[in-house]
């Protein structure tokens, strides 16, 4: 089955979830972090969770670093980690707190030579995370709009040592209505770098579908705190 990469959205220590990015919405989760990655560890389709400082990504610098920190000794899967990831020095904070893989948003998406640069130094460890409203991509913390349309971008990055670019549908995201099925599989189309899913996947239909469609891997925040969406996992 495609790999699956659980979320853990943070701010100020506490795990919730967003609506389309809004911060406004922030709900806070039945499971905290701890409680999330003591639960996700016990899953051998779980092959990595996935972590986002939400205030980092808006106010542009790693926020909580060391929280993450106590979370990645908690966790027996790999771990990455985004949100405000804009430098060199906080790249290698991360990979020497023991973090396996980093995921750069905007920082990437300004300074593509950046990225470049970057993801020479660490080949294989960055994921770039590109958001965007259908084509339209967003950047920090998605409250911000570029003139980037999501597979030219994408197109011009592939050819990069990145380990894949994770595509979120910021109109999807948080919702529990399924993804962006098209976009997605243009975008697989389009690239030969892992492409990963993330936003409003309800179901193992879901996962099912991007599978067939060429996905790597997808990211599950809401539905991750549904029992029903685990049955018949191991």
């Amino acid at each position: 089955m495609i790999k699956l990469w659980p979320a853990i959205d943070l701010i100020d220590g506490q795990s919730v979830r967003l609506t389309e990015g809004q911060y406004a919405t922030s709900k806070k989760m039945s499971r905290t972090a701890e409680e999330s990655i003591d639960f996700y560890n016990q899953y051998t389709c779980v092959d990595r969770i996935h972590i986002v400082d939400l205030i980092g990504a808006k106010q542009q610098t790693a926020t909580e670093a060391a929280y993450i920190e106590t979370l990645i000794k908690r966790s027996n899967k790999p771990v990455e980690v985004g949100g405000g990831i804009r430098n060199e020095k906080t790249l290698r904070a991360y990979f020497n707190a023991g973090v396996d893989y980093c995921i750069v948003g905007t920082q990437a998406i300004q300074n593509i030579g950046w990225i470049q640069e970057m993801s020479t130094l660490f080949p294989g460890k960055l994921y770039v995370s590109v958001d965007a409203y259908g084509r339209n991509i967003k950047i920090n913390g998605w409250l911000e709009e570029t003139a980037l349309d999501l597979i030219d971008f994408s197109k011009d990055i592939a050819t990069f040592p990145i380990g894949g670019i994770i595509y979120t549908d910021i109109s999807k995201d948080g919702k529990l209505k399924g993804p962006n099925f098209k976009t997605t599989e243009q975008l697989v189309e389009a690239v030969d770098v892992p492409i990963i899913a993330s936003g409003g996947i309800r179901h193992q239909d879901d996962l099912h579908q991007l599978e067939a469609i060429g996905v790597h891997a997808a990211i599950v925040g809401k539905a991750a705190h549904h029992s029903d969406f685990w049955e018949g996992l191991s």
